[in-house]
C-alpha cells in the first residue's frame, strides 16, 4: 500500500530537529618531520616546509557566541525534555485509526482513515490520478468523501470498519510545532551545558577512579 498524495490533506510529523552544530577551530597546521628520507621511487608527494604557513587572526569559537546555533541546540534541548513528547504516539493512519477500506473484486485497493488520510495501492492510485479534496472537509468526513470517491471512481465498494467514529467524536491532531520564549531559550542552554559538565565530571572520576585499581598502573619514567 502507498499513500495517497494527490489532494490530500495528510497529517505532517514534526520530530525534535536535531540541530548540529560546528565548532571553528583555530589549531594551527602541524607538520612533523620524518626520521628517514622517504623514499623517492615509493611516494611522488612531499610536502615544503617553508611554503607553511601559520594561520593569523584564528580563534576558537564557543556556541554561546553564535545565537543562532546557541537558541537551535536550546530548542531541542527544550523538546527532548518536554514530557508530552514521551507520551506513547499514534499515527493517524495506525489500524485502529480505520474509518473504511474500498474494495474492488473482494479486494482492498484503499484505505481511508478517522483522521481523512488514505493509503492505496499504486494501480489505485494511478487510475484515480489528481483528486482535490472539498475546501474544509476534515476527520470522518473527508474520510466519508474519499472513500466514496474512491470506489466511484475505480468501480468498487466500501466497507466501513468497526473502528470509524462519527465527526463529533473526532479530535483533531494539535500541532506539534512550539515557539520558546527568549527566557526558555536561555534558561535552556544553561540547563544544557550544565548537563554536559556534570557528564564530563563523571567521566573524568571514573578514569581517575580506574587508574587507582591495581595492575593500571603506568611507568611514566619512560
Amino acid at each position: 500500500m502507498i499513500s495517497n498524495l494527490s489532494g490530500a490533506a495528510l497529517p505532517h510529523l514534526r520530530p525534535a530537529s536535531a540541530s548540529t552544530s560546528h565548532a571553528t577551530s583555530g589549531l594551527q597546521p602541524v607538520v612533523t618531520a620524518a626520521t628517514e628520507a622517504p623514499d623517492a621511487t615509493s611516494s611522488g608527494f612531499r610536502v615544503d616546509v617553508s611554503q607553511v604557513k601559520l594561520l593569523q587572526g584564528a580563534k576558537l569559537i564557543s556556541v554561546a557566541d553564535v545565537p543562532v546555533v546557541r537558541d537551535l541546540m536550546a530548542a531541542n534541548w527544550l523538546r527532548t525534555h518536554d514530557t508530552n513528547a514521551t507520551q506513547s504516539f499514534v499515527s493517524d493512519d495506525a489500524p485502529q485509526n480505520t474509518y473504511a477500506q474500498v474494495k474492488v473484486d473482494g479486494k482492498v485497493v484503499a484505505t481511508v482513515y478517522n483522521g481523512g488520510s488514505s493509503t492505496m495501492t499504486n494501480a489505485a492510485a494511478g487510475q484515480i490520478g489528481k483528486l482535490e479534496d472539498p475546501p474544509g472537509l476534515g476527520g470522518p468526513d473527508l474520510a466519508q468523501w474519499r472513500a466514496d470517491t474512491y470506489a466511484r471512481l475505480l468501480g468498487g465498494t466500501v466497507e466501513k470498519a468497526p473502528t470509524a467514529i462519527t465527526q463529533s467524536q473526532w479530535t483533531p491532531r494539535e500541532s506539534t510545532s512550539t515557539t520558546y520564549s527568549r527566557e526558555q531559550l536561555d534558561a535552556a542552554f544553561q540547563a544544557m551545558l550544565a548537563e554536559g559538565q556534570k557528564a564530563a565530571a563523571q567521566q573524568q572520576s571514573s578514569y581517575l577512579a580506574s587508574r587507582t585499581q591495581p595492575g593500571t598502573s603506568a611507568d611514566l619514567s619512560a
